[in-house]
């Protein structure tokens, strides 16, 4: 590694654990009592139907849902609070269009007024997710691809031990996701992420342990596992093993 990728390197990981998470949306209570342990330095998957309550997880977890008498105890495992040591990476990139690719890289940095920036490792992340070429582009002449690579770079840039991602590659063509889930693997690897997604074989690819989501209240399915390390070709034997385990999970959990 270089010098600059020095500074990318992870902090220390930390293990996270969500307990009596309750949260009420449009009168309906989503979940009550809901417990989750994210691995230090793992990938833990979310599944199940759309309207659950996977991305209001998220949401609770970031803190972004007070009312309603919503509420959550989160532990980290080092003991300090999780305040300022999260990342958040939605499924739109959510690029500023007047900003350049290099400048929404650096939004958080502007955002809190930090007076120096640090270009240079800005500058190493693009070059890591392929985009040193277009870094002084703007947004609206990037692919799908090239904008969600920007929005990967963004959110490494944060430099957080904990990363959600709620359905990040959603959007993309198949062979777009599949070369983006592996950059994510590497890039995030030894952060603890929590990940969101409809996607069996993507939770199958990047998760250490993969989750189903059901009921009303929603509940946790029991975690699968997969042996292999992340990410695993979209062809393992495992993988496709545990495929039809959790398409049927997920048909189980479908209202």
């Amino acid at each position: 590694m270089s010098q600059t990728t020095n500074k990318l390197s992870p902090p220390s990981s930390i293990g996270l654990s969500v307990r009596g998470a309750h949260l009420a949306w449009h009168q309906q209570v989503l979940f009550d009592g809901l417990n989750l342990d994210l691995a230090a330095g793992r990938w833990t998957c979310l599944l199940g139907p759309s309207g659950i309550g996977k991305s209001m997880l998220l949401r609770l977890i970031l803190g972004l849902d007070g009312g309603q008498g919503n509420s959550q105890t989160i532990t980290c495992s080092d003991g300090l609070a999780l305040d300022g040591r999260v990342a958040f990476m939605a499924q739109r990139d959510f690029l500023y269009p007047w900003l350049s690719v290099l400048d929404n890289v650096l939004l958080g940095c502007r955002i809190r007024n930090e007076n120096a920036p640090d270009r240079d490792k800005a500058l190493d992340l693009l070059s890591r997710t392929g985009l040193a070429a277009v870094a002084t582009a703007m947004p609206d002449t990037l692919s799908g691809g090239m904008r969600q690579r920007a929005a990967i770079a963004r959110t490494l840039m944060e430099d957080r031990p904990v990363v959600l991602m709620d359905e990040p590659f959603s959007a993309l063509d198949a062979i777009t996701k599949i070369r983006l889930q592996g950059l994510a693997a590497e890039l995030l690897n030894d952060r603890t992420v929590l990940l969101v997604t409809h996607d069996p074989l993507e939770a199958l690819r990047l998760g250490h342990a993969i989750h189903v989501m059901n009921g009303r209240p929603a509940v946790l399915g029991a975690a699968i596992e997969p042996k292999r390390l992340p990410p695993r070709p979209v062809d393992d034997v495992e993988v496709l093993e545990h495929q039809g385990e959790l398409l049927r999970q997920l048909a189980e959990a479908a209202p």
